[in-house]
């Protein structure tokens, strides 16, 4: 506690704090933390009880309908902000009587790098060294987004193999994601072989990202153009021996897991979300697929090459938490299928576009030519300019829908950058599926949305 004038100190120096004085207001989050129900506008409760999800516009609600329960026996706790059990610096505020969660409300804000106004003083070309640090685990989801807006501002045409390295390591990517989400969910609930397990599978796929792009994480490999470098040779003979070995890892997760007596009681009809409280949360990925909605962008808005592969959207039916942890472990058998098709289907040629515009010349360039030193110069000091313009793009990542919205101004520089980050929104979900449940049920539930801090707070 920090001593002030407020507080005054006893004969033998303890100090000593009037009533009055509220040392919660020291840490209060101001309008955004839950306050008690009668404290709180109707309006407000209906939104924090789910029943005003989505309004069409110039409809009302009547906030009489939303009971405001009086009772000596409520109380407000803080769960988190804290990294365990929330998946980074997460706190969720909730409101029980006894271990029954009557309301929740998730506050967020206390990472806030701040990315998007930085991406804003940055280069189209330095972009993705930032972006790629929001979603930390799907750092090529990331990349691409950014990548695909950039070029889309410019107009490029990407050479193919470009296209389809995007989509191996794109694919990759949501295989280890998914594999870090089965350890890290397994852990919260008590299991902490798959912990091991789930670990043991994500560190191969790291080591080919590493032996690819030189970077366990935080890549920038994907950018505007096309991608790095090129894969390098014995690539496929790597892949192959993922392909092999992870589709019998995942089997025993099954095993281990899925008809499990003490795993099923933590997750069957636990942090229930319908299809319609989904759609109107705007929830996307394994979230809304669970609820039964059939909703993927690598099909339903085809981008890089996936029309070209052949794969099954994964669905739930009663969307809680076990439906939520088998689409996600079917996603990975899914996504193993597309790495199979995109081995064989890989074609030759440039791995990035020869628009000198946008590409600088080759490093052993640079050694033999002056106008390649300069070029190479110019483009990374001082970028290349993007026609004015806006756009949005949107892409399936491990989470759901990340989308990049950009303005350019002509400038070598995005104007406005913003994204749409998927665990952002997922968040939403959560006082809707919490509702009614107990407190070690919102440690399933938590974990079953899957949220990356670094991306919410981005």
């Amino acid at each position: 506690m920090v001593e002030n004038t407020n507080t005054s100190r006893t004969a033998d120096g303890a100090v000593e704090v009037p009533e009055s004085y509220a040392l919660v207001s020291e840490t209060s989050e101001g309008p955004q933390e839950l306050r008690e129900q009668e404290e709180t506008g109707r309006y407000e409760l209906a939104a924090e009880f789910g029943s005003t999800l989505r309004l069409p516009e110039g409809v009302d609600v009547d906030p009489g309908d939303i009971d405001i329960e009086f009772s000596d026996e409520k109380m407000i706790i803080n769960m988190g902000p804290q990294h365990p059990s929330t998946h980074g610096v997460l706190r969720i505020m909730m409101e029980l009587d006894g271990e029954v969660i009557l309301r929740t409300k998730p506050i967020v804000g206390y990472l806030h790098t701040g990315m998007e106004k930085t991406g804003e003083g940055l280069t189209y070309l330095q972009g993705p060294t930032n972006v790629t640090r929001m979603d930390y685990l799907s750092p090529f989801s990331n990349e691409l987004v950014f990548s695909l807006a950039t070029e889309k501002l410019l107009g490029l045409e990407l050479p193919d193999r470009a296209s389809w390295i995007r989509m191996l390591m794109a694919e990759l990517n949501r295989c280890s994601s998914h594999l870090m989400w089965m350890a890290t969910n397994g852990m919260d609930l008590g299991s902490s072989s798959m912990m091991i397990y789930g670990f043991r599978e994500r560190e191969m796929i790291l080591t080919f990202f590493e032996k690819v792009t030189g970077l366990r994480m935080n890549h920038n490999y994907i950018r505007p153009g096309g991608v790095a470098a090129d894969l390098p040779d014995g690539w496929e003979d790597d892949v192959i021996s993922l392909l092999e070995t992870i589709p019998g890892r995942l089997d025993e997760y099954d095993e281990l897991l899925t008809g499990q007596p003490i795993f099923r009681e933590r997750v069957d009809n636990v942090g229930i979300i319908t299809s319609e409280q989904a759609v109107a949360l705007s929830a996307t990925g394994p979230i809304l697929r669970s609820t039964g909605v059939a909703w993927d962008l690598r099909r339903d808005m085809p981008y890089l090459h996936y029309d070209q592969v052949d794969f099954d959207v994964i669905v739930g039916s009663v969307g809680d938490c076990f439906d939520r942890y088998s689409v996600r472990l079917n996603e990975i058998r899914e996504s193993l299928r597309i790495i199979s098709q995109i081995v064989e289907k890989m074609p030759s040629g440039d791995y990035k576009t020869q628009d000198k515009k946008v590409t600088p010349p080759p490093r052993v360039r640079i050694d033999e030519s002056m106008e390649a030193l300069i070029h190479h110069f110019k483009i990374y000091t001082e970028g290349y300019k993007v026609p004015e313009g806006e756009v949005y793009v949107g892409i399936e990542s491990p989470r759901g829908e990340i989308g990049c919205y950009m303005v350019s101004d002509g400038s070598a520089k995005p104007y406005r950058m913003h994204i749409r980050g998927p665990s952002f929104v997922n968040l939403q979900t959560l006082p809707t599926m919490l509702r009614g449940g107990i407190i070690a049920d919102a440690v399933a539930s938590i974990s079953s949305v899957d949220p990356v801090m670094g991306e919410v707070d981005r």
